[in-house]
């Protein structure tokens, strides 16, 4: 999957810009702000989802701009297609796509082109803070690899909200209560059925190299606890009992005690068994770029083409045997690989190997090295 050009138009500190990059693996270096993770966020967003900061639409245009656009010229395999996004020129707050010239009708169908994988500098929190970045973390990788996984969190997330607002207005509207509970309980057990899919597949993946941990995912999570013991209707069945018992407990707490935004994942150093949060902050980061460079891997095999993958300032915290093992494993990959950081000096063993890009007030200088 290789970008051949990139355009963007009022897109946070970017005017317009075209770009054309000229080799498989690019590293980005400037100061800090000088557009360096913007550019990368405009890559990221060329994919469903709302791209490696998860910014509202609102966040991206330039300063004074109503409206703004990302477009790439990407290849797959042997065909080229054109990839549009940004905000509606009808108004509103809506993020639309572009695929070839022409509108399209669910976002599914740019998943099925495009998958990006990244990691950021706000990523190596992950596992210090609280649950809900983690979900996040793990449903992105999720829906790479299965489109559909995004309707299914939406999908559950409105009939929670919906359950919590006539829990608190309309407590009495038993009708109401229960189709909401009904829906809840079947979008929980699509969602964590397609978790513990991605838990298993990734569990299942060969360190992408010999000096990077490899890791275990397990899901700390009631529904899953339940599926792996009993069939999905009848853990449908039990959600939607337990909803209606607790209805009085959630209308006091203001939320469900039960439901797929209940999970939370941990990540363990295969062979010690240590978690994630008990690592140093170097082992994190080692362990959280091994996820996501097996991520992309097994994205690559079930998906057929290597995604575009991201990663902004992914030499922090890396010894220099991991430093090295990491731009080792990147040198090698087939797809657009953007690699970011304040100087250039820690990425000479990509020499020869990738193109060194500065960027200085949203402007792009290719400096030969």
């Amino acid at each position: 999957m290789q970008i051949e050009r990139l355009t963007l138009t009022a897109f946070r500190n970017y005017t317009h810009l075209i770009w054309r990059p000229d080799a498989g693996v690019t590293v980005f270096t400037g100061a800090n702000g000088a557009g360096k993770t913007n550019l990368m966020e405009a890559v990221s967003l060329l994919a469903p989802g709302r791209g490696l900061r998860g910014a509202p639409g609102a966040m991206l245009a330039q300063n004074g701009a109503s409206l703004w656009g990302v477009a790439a010229r990407i290849r797959r395999g042997d065909d080229l297609h054109e990839i549009g996004t940004g905000a509606d020129p009808a108004g509103g707050l809506r993020r639309i796509f572009r695929l070839n010239g022409q509108g399209i009708r669910s976002q599914a169908e740019i998943a099925r082109l495009v998958a990006c994988v990244w990691a950021t500098p706000q990523m190596d929190r992950l596992f210090t803070e609280g649950a809900s970045g983690r979900r996040r973390f793990l449903d992105r990788l999720a829906i790479a690899l299965s489109p559909g996984h995004a309707r299914e969190t939406a999908a559950h997330d409105r009939a929670l909200a919906q359950r919590n607002k006539l829990l608190a207005d309309r407590y009495q509207e038993d009708a109401w209560l229960r189709a909401s509970e009904d829906s809840i309980a079947r979008h929980a057990v699509a969602v964590t059925a397609a978790r513990m899919a991605l838990v298993e597949d990734m569990n299942a993946c060969e360190p992408a190299h010999a000096d990077f941990p490899r890791t275990t995912l397990a899901l700390d999570c009631a529904i899953a606890a339940m599926l792996a013991d009993m069939p999905a209707l009848a853990v449908e069945e039990h959600l939607r009992a337990r909803l209606a018992q607790d209805r009085e407990s959630d209308a006091a707490r203001g939320s469900s005690g039960i439901g797929a935004h209940r999970t939370d994942f941990v990540l363990r150093d295969h062979e010690t068994g240590r978690p994630a949060a008990l690592s140093s902050s170097g082992q994190q980061k080692a362990m959280l770029l091994g996820t996501v460079l097996a991520h992309a891997r097994l994205v690559e095999r079930l998906m057929g083409t290597a995604p575009i993958l991201l990663l902004d300032e992914p030499l922090v915290h890396l010894d220099e045997r991991r430093r090295e093992a990491l731009l080792a494993t990147l040198s090698a990959a087939t797809s657009t690989i953007l690699l970011s950081g304040t100087d250039g000096a820690p990425f000479d063993s990509l020499i020869g190997k990738a193109a060194f890009v500065e960027i200085a007030d949203a402007q792009l200088r290719e400096r030969p090295r």
